[in-house]
């Protein structure tokens, strides 16, 4: 059963003044590992989920949008402590295209990737939990493909996958200066236990 895949990120002592470098940095990683140098979209919500959006932009795939900088500093022009900053990337994955029946195929697709920065009193301190940033990387199926038959090939793009998310999030811990990091799921199952069951791995 497909999963979300989360990793969150925690920063010493961080102020609300610092939390535009580190979304900046975090952005930032992706262009090196698969994915676009440009932020899609960027929305702030106050005090929590449940309320309406008090900022909200779509920039656009690809060339029409803005680099993570820019997107940080027009988001944190509105800078409050109950606040919440979301931006949406792009991250390029192998994926199966099982709506090509009988032939199921292997493509690279951009998946819409959610960094989410949390002011300290946002949803009562969820960054305590949470992570003052956290990265919602959508349904770890492309990292698993659990009840598939992946032969050669397909094993081939799950573990390039997999190694690119290793090598994202720990190039997203060192640039933006993370001393504690956890990649979690919403079921609360070792992902990597996961992952050395799928290709028949041992530890």
């Amino acid at each position: 059963m497909a999963d979300t895949l989360y990793l969150s990120l925690w920063y010493p002592n961080l102020r609300l003044a610092a939390l535009a470098d580190k979304l900046a940095a975090v952005l930032g990683a992706f262009a090196a590992h698969g994915g676009e140098g440009r932020v899609y979209a960027a929305t702030v919500w106050p005090v929590s989920w449940s309320e309406a959006p008090v900022f909200q932009r779509v920039y656009g795939h690809g060339e029409r949008g803005v680099e993570p900088s820019q997107a940080v500093e027009e988001a944190l022009e509105l800078l409050h402590e109950d606040y919440a900053y979301e931006f949406q990337i792009e991250w390029s994955l192998w994926e199966l295209e099982t709506s090509a029946v009988p032939d199921p195929r292997w493509v690279r697709e951009p998946r819409l990737v959610r960094v989410t920065g949390f002011g300290p009193l946002y949803d009562d301190g969820a960054y305590e939990q949470e992570g003052h940033i956290k990265v919602d990387f959508g349904p770890d199926a492309p990292f698993l493909e659990e009840g598939v038959d992946l032969g050669a090939v397909g094993a081939r793009h799950v573990e390039e996958n997999v190694r690119r998310l290793v090598e994202l999030t720990a190039a997203i811990e060192k640039e933006s200066g993370a001393t504690a990091r956890l990649l979690w799921s919403e079921l609360g199952e070792s992902l990597a236990a996961r992952l050395a069951g799928r290709l028949g791995m041992t530890n």
